[in-house]
């Protein structure tokens, strides 16, 4: 089993060509991980014109991937205490009233055992099809992600911004957690920092290849957060190899969690999963052993 400090959990992009989610989820509290993150576009438009950030052609499963919450849904309902999280919401592309609803559904149906990441996106045509002006979406993040807050805490919300406004709204079931579910703002910009600190309960990067770099970005952003007055901000890395070394250097910087990314390539049969989660549960272990 897992456990200690430093959390462990699975990030994957859930499909109709891979092990459900009900399925995955109990293979991963099975071997003692702490949560299970989906990943999320609405579609992807065929023109192709934005650039895959990564390079190269765009991975089949961004095509094909399951709603988010209706999937977290059923690897909650089949597990106990595996916490499940969007890794990440594209929330400019979702309607903040409905987003909090889902959310808050989720959260209650859990236990409280939701985690809200949130993301901006990459893919430009996506967004303008969601009606969604590209140059304008991290003020459109903030302000969806403070309403989205506002609906989950007060009895009667209203939230008055440039980009969302709506005025006295009623809206049930409350988040079980206090005082709502944690939201890990995503990205790897330059700015992300800015916006963790103005409304976010904790950063959720992308690891790029970089042990090193990486922990002096997480360094960086808690000594912004001293200078907001704010204590140190988790952090969850998305996509971590299996190299315990990193863990050590990601946590003496303020890391609380590392997921490990299951690939599409080994999801596609229950034990193709089982057996890539078994090596990532070994790296785990193998970080504690050490410790």
């Amino acid at each position: 089993m897992i456990d200690g400090s430093m959390d462990f959990g699975v990030a994957t992009f859930p499909t109709d060509h891979s092990v459900a989610p009900d399925e995955l989820a109990r293979m991963c509290e099975e071997r003692g991980f702490e949560s299970l993150f989906f990943a999320e576009h609405t579609h992807i438009p065929a023109s192709r014109e934005t650039p895959y950030p990564v390079g190269g052609d765009l991975p089949e499963e961004y095509r094909r991937l399951m709603d988010p919450f209706v999937a977290l849904t059923a690897a909650a309902a089949a597990t106990e205490r595996l916490k499940v999280g969007t890794g990440l919401c594209l929330i400019i592309e979702r309607d903040p009233i409905i987003t909090a609803k889902e959310a808050a559904t989720l959260d209650h149906l859990s236990g409280g055992r939701f985690l809200f990441g949130v993301g901006a996106g990459w893919n430009l045509e996506e967004m303008r099809n969601h009606g969604t002006d590209p140059e304008r979406r991290f003020g459109l993040m903030r302000e969806r992600v403070e309403a989205i807050k506002e609906i989950w805490t007060e009895e009667e919300a209203t939230y008055d911004g440039r980009h969302v406004s709506f005025e006295r709204v009623w809206s049930w079931p409350k988040p079980v957690q206090d005082p709502h579910p944690p939201v890990l703002v995503g990205g790897n910009g330059k700015t992300v920092y800015d916006r963790v600190v103005a409304f976010g309960d904790a950063w959720i990067p992308n690891y790029l290849g970089d042990v090193d770099k990486l922990a002096g970005r997480i360094e960086t952003l808690q000594a912004k957060a001293g200078e907001a007055g704010r204590d140190r901000i988790p952090v969850t890395i998305w996509g971590v190899p299996r190299a315990p070394a990193a863990y050590e250097r990601w946590g003496e910087a303020g890391t609380t969690r590392c997921l490990f990314y299951l690939q599409a390539k080994d999801s596609g049969s229950c034990d193709s999963a089982e057996a890539r989660l078994d090596k990532f549960a070994a790296a785990a272990e193998e970080f504690r052993a050490a410790g």
